[in-house]
């Protein structure tokens, strides 16, 4: 809106009785409380995925098509543009912290981050089958969302629901869907605390 448009809203929505503010996290229930809607009453409700898709995984043949080895422990990362506030350059600094065992996979990259990518790091271009992305859930040892911005993402979920353990940042919603049996949350940046808590799971 523009700033005349935005107190004509404001005025507008004063006036109208029986609304309810509808949120998926906590975190947002609490701007819209501070925010000019404050008189009205807020109902969070989460993002859901749906279990019939997302869910533990046994056997896939994924791993073949990108030269997956399911020896090592796999940290996955997924996001549907990645950028700094989406962890991106957090993940190369984790990269850095060398270890035979780890292969770091990231999926939804575009072909100029896959030229970028250090050796160890798997890129996967965004994938429209949501087979593959449960088939990548459910063989990742850990899920790591170091994300800057967010509200209640739902990779975290998708990741659960798979039956793969949460890392993630201290942002806005996204701790919302762990707690001490599903993951850790850590310090929005310090890859020292990320770097401990994936190897904790």
């Amino acid at each position: 809106f523009s700033t005349r448009n935005f107190k004509r809203k404001k005025q507008t929505f004063t006036g109208l009785p029986n609304i309810t503010i509808v949120t998926p996290s906590n975190w947002l229930a609490d701007i819209v409380h501070k925010s000019f809607l404050k008189d009205y009453p807020v109902k969070v409700i989460n993002n859901g995925v749906d279990i019939r898709v997302f869910r533990p995984i046994t056997d896939a043949n994924i791993f073949q098509k990108y030269n997956i080895n399911l020896n090592k422990k796999l940290i996955l990362g997924v996001a549907s543009i990645w950028d700094k506030r989406k962890g991106l350059d957090d993940f190369i600094l984790l990269s850095k912290k060398k270890s035979i065992d780890i292969q770091i996979i990231l999926v939804g990259l575009n072909n100029e981050q896959m030229r970028a990518l250090p050796d160890n790091v798997i890129g996967i271009p965004r994938t429209e089958s949501v087979k593959e992305l449960a088939e990548l859930y459910s063989f990742a040892h850990v899920f790591v969302n170091p994300t800057y911005i967010d509200n209640f993402p739902t990779t975290n979920i998708e990741a659960l629901a798979c039956g793969t353990p949460v890392v993630t940042y201290k942002t806005g919603g996204s701790p919302e869907a762990i707690d001490l049996e599903t993951g850790y949350v850590v310090e929005q940046g310090n890859i020292e605390q990320l770097y401990a808590a994936i190897h904790e799971v």
